[in-house]
């Protein structure tokens, strides 16, 4: 064992003793590491930041924007009324969320998918009042395992199919990871449906996912029923089961510009209707985009938005000095002198009968406001009103819904085929909900969790210099003589659970290209079919479930979950000892020596 071999096991060793440990942040720890491998000079200084601008930290990031794109425009409140319900339980939630994950992943690339279902899967927290991070683990894992069954469904199998192809003469097809990858991906979505969610951690007191300011953020709004909408000649009631699927309490009706007395539910809505509800900022927009209505003052949000500066929500809390205090929002030209939309109020108990922009606001009340992007400051200070701690209030756009779908789909089918690099693909993807408006410029950065990409960054270069100064050989040769003259089985079992922990370690793309040409050799010495090896590889490598480093999906939790470097083995260790007493019976089922 060479020096820098023996530095490099030495680094890789306290860089996980210290990530268990939970003392310091993984991304410190990381790059700490990773100068500590620069100073000892077993990663050259031209190559330290390589990671930085290496394809899985440009697809964790742009995954991260996509997904917060997805859900400015609708799209996830799509999904999560079509199929998800918050009152379910949560292992049926996550039975739910894992089959589609797992199904979806099978025909586009296993990153992609999860990028479209954890914002469904965050929302749906978020309403069922639970933490994220008890159902977005057993989405990931659900994720790599449904990636296993075809060939564009995770990148190892599409590298296993182009090493079969330059060693054997021929690749293997679309389906031929099916049988094997069937398999297994259906034993681990059963057991992380049924048990794996046990396992992880529970939050700690204060940790939840709940909102700290859902029982004193109920807002007073209008909603506004537009021309030619579909829901016009129907009952007020008729509207209550989407309300209260949306935790929404519909209280009455503004027709004239009055509002009505009682709850009209018997009476007929007619456009230009406002329907008077209580409700959450995130409830009222959910809301609002289920049955495609307007705000109170519609025509001044579309001036808004075609002025293209974009637009933020915020709270704010009405002192006895401000200007609003005792007036209402039209007495004070709100809109007309900060282009600012008054969207509901929080009035502490006190009934309101007449519409919001004519209800005098008084001390104490929050206001939820919709004001021009980058003005924040400048409406806050005009009115003299407190702004209340930033919850990540938008405004969804949806009707760019179906826009924003078709270019996350079109990319994912291109990449999918080999028609453009993904993190390309994900990048246009990127410049079109810019482009279309869908997302503010200025919000780009704010959705990428940049721990994370140091975590990235960091390691990558670690891990490519355990394989260039032949630390990685250095285990292929002691794998090959540890297995001498054990029977097949065995030496699969072993090659399995070796893959897997170095998967564990490296990308699981270098753990591919690692590995294979170590399955092929060691069949050869056995003189019998490599196939199996190959498909041992492809499971095993795909199988990451120990760290948050070894796999994109993994990592693409680790900030939202809210998850330590130590939390993923709990479920992640069975559920690898579970893939390989599936997987070894079915390679040599499917596969025979």
């Amino acid at each position: 064992m060479t020096t820098d071999q023996i530095t490099l096991f030495s680094l890789f060793g306290a860089v996980f003793g210290l990530l268990l440990w939970g003392r310091f942040r993984y991304d410190l720890v990381a790059f700490a590491a990773l100068m500590a491998g620069v100073v000892l000079g077993v990663i050259p200084t031209k190559h330290a930041f390589d990671g930085f601008g290496h394809p899985a930290t440009l697809v964790v990031a742009l995954v991260l924007v996509v997904s917060a794109g997805l859900v400015r425009s609708g799209a996830v409140f799509l999904i999560t009324r079509t199929l998800v319900n918050a009152g379910r339980s949560l292992g049926g939630h996550i039975a739910l969320m894992g089959a589609i994950g797992g199904i979806l992943s099978a025909f586009m690339n296993n990153v992609a998918a999860l990028a479209l279902l954890m914002p469904v899967d965050i929302q749906t927290a978020r309403k069922a009042k639970r933490a994220p991070g008890l159902s977005l683990m057993p989405l990931s894992f659900a994720t790599i395992l449904g990636g296993m069954v075809t060939l564009i469904g995770t990148p190892p199998n599409i590298i296993i199919a182009t090493i079969r192809e330059d060693s054997l003469g021929a690749p293997f097809k679309m389906f031929d990871f099916a049988p094997v990858g069937g398999m297994t991906a259906l034993a681990g979505l059963v057991f992380v449906a049924l048990i794996g969610w046990r396992l992880i951690p529970q939050p700690k007191a204060g940790e939840n996912s709940a909102d700290p300011m859902a029982d004193i953020s109920q807002y007073l709004a209008e909603l506004t029923v537009p021309d030619e909408s579909k829901h016009i000649g129907k009952r007020v009631q008729d509207l209550y089961d989407i309300a209260e699927k949306n935790d929404v309490a519909i209280l009455g009706l503004v027709r004239g510009g009055k509002r009505r007395y009682g709850t009209q539910a018997k009476t007929k809505l007619q456009a230009h209707d406002a329907l008077v509800i209580e409700a959450t900022p995130d409830a009222l927009d959910e809301f609002r985009t289920a049955l495609s209505l307007d705000f109170a003052e519609s025509k001044r949000q579309d001036l808004l938005l075609g002025e293209g500066d974009g637009l933020s929500v915020i709270e704010v809390v009405v002192q006895d000095s401000s200007r609003i205090a005792g007036k209402t929002a039209m007495a004070i030209g709100l809109g007309w002198r900060q282009r600012t939309v008054l969207l509901g109020i929080s009035h502490s108990g006190r009934r309101v009968t007449k519409q919001v922009r004519k209800t005098v606001v008084r001390a104490g009340d929050i206001l939820l406001l919709l004001v021009p992007k980058d003005h924040e400051g400048d409406v806050v200070e005009w009115l003299g009103c407190l702004p209340l701690a930033d919850r990540g209030l938008a405004v969804t756009n949806d009707k760019k819904v179906w826009l924003a779908i078709g270019m996350f789909a079109l990319a994912v089918a291109a990449s999918s085929v080999g028609v453009i690099y993904l993190p390309v693909a994900l990048g246009l993807v990127v410049i079109g909900f810019v482009l279309t408006k869908i997302m503010p410029l200025s919000e780009i950065y704010d959705h990428i969790s940049w721990p994370v990409v140091v975590l990235l960054g960091s390691m990558i270069p670690l891990g490519s210099a355990l394989e260039t100064s032949g630390g990685t050989e250095l285990i292929a040769d002691a794998l090959i003589d540890l297995t001498a003259g054990m029977p097949s089985w065995a030496i699969l079992t072993i090659l399995m659970i070796v893959t897997m922990s170095l998967s564990d370690v490296l990308n699981n793309t270098a753990t591919t290209i690692v590995a294979a040409p170590i399955g092929i050799k060691m069949a050869q010495a056995l003189e019998v079919n490599p196939d199996p090896f190959l498909m041992a590889v492809a499971v095993a490598a795909s199988c990451a479930f120990l760290t948050p480093i070894g796999h994109k999906n993994n990592t693409l939790i680790l900030g939202p979950g809210g998850y330590s470097f130590g939390d993923y083995w709990r479920m992640g260790l069975p559920l690898e000892i579970l893939v390989v007493f599936v997987s070894i019976p079915s390679i040599l089922l499917f596969w025979p020596l």
